[in-house]
C-alpha cells in the first residue's frame, strides 16, 4: 500500500510557521491583506474561495472580496483591479481564472500591479520564476507541489522527475521550480509519444494535464512518488477526481497524493504565505 501524501498536515505546518510572522507584522500596525477578484459564480472558484477564507482566518490575514457579475464589462473588471492597485493596505491579489470569454484575460492580468500578484498571473512574476529571481511570486499550486514534497522528506537533488502538462499555470513553472531544486526534469504532455513508457522511468511524476485518467497502471512503477495536481468532476463516479487513476496506481507506487485532500489542501496556505511575504516586502521597502 502506498503512502498517502495528504495536504492537511503540510498546510497546518505552514500555518504554524507563518503565524509568528503575521504577529510581527501586526505589532508594526500592518495586517496582511488579500484581495479576491471573482467574476461570476463558478463552483470551483467558490470552493477555492471558501478554503482561502478559512485559511486566512486561521492566520489572521484579512480578505476583501471584489465580486463581479458574470456578464460584467472589461471596464468594470479593470476598475476593480485598479482599486486593488491603488489601495496600499492591500498586499496581494488573487483573481480567479479562467475569466468569461467576453473578457480579455491577458489585459486583465497585465493590469494588476506585479507587486500584488501573489499567484503569478503577470509577466513580471513569470519572469521571476523562469529566471529563478525573487520577483513576484510563483503560482500557488506549483509552489504547493514543492511544499508537499519537502514536508514528506523527498530530496529533489538529482531526482528524475516527469512533469505531465505544459501550461503556464502549472506545468511550465513547476518544471522550472523543480530544476531550481536540482531535479532533472522532463516535460511531457498528452501528445507525448508513449507517455506511459516515459512516466514509468521517473522517480517522481507530477501530473497536471487536466484530463481524467491521464495516468493509469501502465504509466507507473514501484518506488515512484506521484503528485496529482488535477481536479476534475467525474460525472460517472459523481465525485471529484484527479488526472491519475488512483485506484489503479496506488497499489503500485511508493507514495501518491489523493484528490481531493492532496495538493489543493496546501494551495490556500501557500496563497496566504505569499500575501504575508508581500506585506513584509512593503516593510522592507
Amino acid at each position: 500500500m502506498a503512502q498517502e501524501l495528504r495536504g492537511a498536515p503540510v498546510a497546518n505546518a505552514l500555518t504554524e510557521a507563518l503565524s509568528g510572522r503575521v504577529a510581527a507584522l501586526k505589532e508594526q500596525g500592518i495586517t496582511p491583506t488579500l484581495a479576491i477578484i471573482r467574476v461570476g459564480e463558478r463552483d470551483d472558484d467558490l470552493s477555492y474561495e471558501r478554503g482561502a477564507l478559512k485559511r486566512a482566518e486561521k492566520l489572521g490575514v484579512e480578505v476583501r472580496q471584489f465580486v463581479l457579475a458574470a456578464d460584467c464589462t472589461q471596464e468594470e473588471l479593470i476598475a476593480a483591479i485598479d482599486e486593488v492597485n491603488q489601495d496600499s493596505s492591500i498586499h496581494g491579489c488573487l483573481m480567479f481564472r479562467p475569466l468569461p470569454k467576453t473578457l480579455d484575460e491577458q489585459a486583465a492580468c497585465s493590469a494588476l500591479s506585479p507587486a500584488k500578484d501573489v499567484d503569478c498571473i503577470t509577466e513580471g512574476s513569470l519572469y521571476g520564476v523562469f529566471a529563478n529571481q525573487p520577483k513576484g511570486f510563483p503560482p500557488c499550486t506549483a509552489a504547493a507541489c514543492l511544499e508537499l514534497l519537502d514536508y514528506y522528506g523527498y530530496d529533489l537533488t538529482g531526482a528524475r522527475v516527469i512533469v505531465v502538462g505544459r501550461s503556464l499555470v502549472i506545468g511550465k513553472p513547476v518544471s522550472i521550480m523543480l530544476q531550481a531544486k536540482n531535479a532533472t526534469v522532463t516535460m511531457c504532455h498528452t501528445r507525448t509519444r508513449d507517455l506511459a513508457a516515459e512516466c514509468s522511468k521517473a522517480e517522481i511524476v507530477v501530473v497536471a494535464a487536466g484530463h481524467i485518467g491521464t495516468l493509469g497502471a501502465d504509466a507507473v512503477a514501484p518506488g515512484q512518488v506521484v503528485i496529482d495536481v488535477g481536479i476534475n468532476w467525474d460525472d460517472e463516479a459523481g465525485k471529484l477526481v484527479g488526472d491519475v487513476a488512483y485506484d489503479e496506481c496506488e497499489p503500485i507506487v511508493k507514495a501518491i497524493t489523493p484528490v481531493p485532500g492532496g495538493v489543493g489542501s496546501v494551495t490556500t496556505a501557500v496563497l496566504c504565505k505569499h500575501v504575508i511575504e508581500a506585506a513584509e516586502r512593503t516593510v522592507a521597502g
